[in-house]
């Protein structure tokens, strides 16, 4: 009996912690990409880890495509080894991207660590545009801050029209459903 009460005190504590996550806004939240393609929130969570790769990648080359067109200091990629610590430079600013920073991207948070110093030994400014508001704040916290600027959301579209001159945030808005995923 007193075993049994110890085990639903322990599934009680679980029940209360999988309650307090947000997931029904965190799956209802949607962002320009998923507007272009047409990508619904239910959609997307039948394979985040998919969707999120996938879009991420398509931010990243987006970001690196404007840069690459309309700013004169571009540079590709910043190598050290077999290592990238940035996906692109342009005018001192080490620039990374991405979609969205969650819980399972400890290794990647890790990286950025290392990385941020890395690349102000090199005299660059080491900056990460995520495309998503919807990230892990304390893992932001804990491993970026200080070591790399960080932009979400609208912050990283003003940031990429400021050294390109070039408003992604609209020419996104334009397109949405414009490139539907056929389901």
């Amino acid at each position: 009996m007193m075993t049994e009460r110890k085990l639903d005190q322990i599934l009680a504590k679980y029940q209360k912690s999988f309650v307090a996550k947000v997931y029904a806004e965190e799956n209802e939240e949607h962002d320009l990409l998923m507007d272009v393609f047409g990508i619904s929130p239910i959609i997307k969570k039948e394979n985040k880890q998919y969707w999120g790769r996938e879009l991420g990648m398509c931010w990243q080359l987006l970001v690196i495509e404007i840069c690459k067109a309309y700013c004169s200091g571009f540079q590709p990629a910043f190598r050290v080894g077999s290592d990238e610590p940035c996906d692109l430079i342009v005018d001192g600013y080490a620039i990374d991207t991405k979609y969205r920073i969650g819980s399972g991207d400890s290794g990647t948070l890790k990286k950025f660590k290392s990385y941020g110093p890395l690349l102000r030994t090199h005299n660059y400014e080491p900056i990460i545009l995520i495309l998503r508001e919807d990230n892990l704040a304390a893992a932001i916290t804990a491993c970026l801050v200080g070591t790399w600027k960080v932009y979400t959301g609208n912050a990283s579209f003003e940031f990429i029209q400021s050294i390109s001159g070039f408003d992604l945030k609209s020419f996104l808005t334009e397109r949405a459903g414009e490139f539907p995923v056929n389901r």
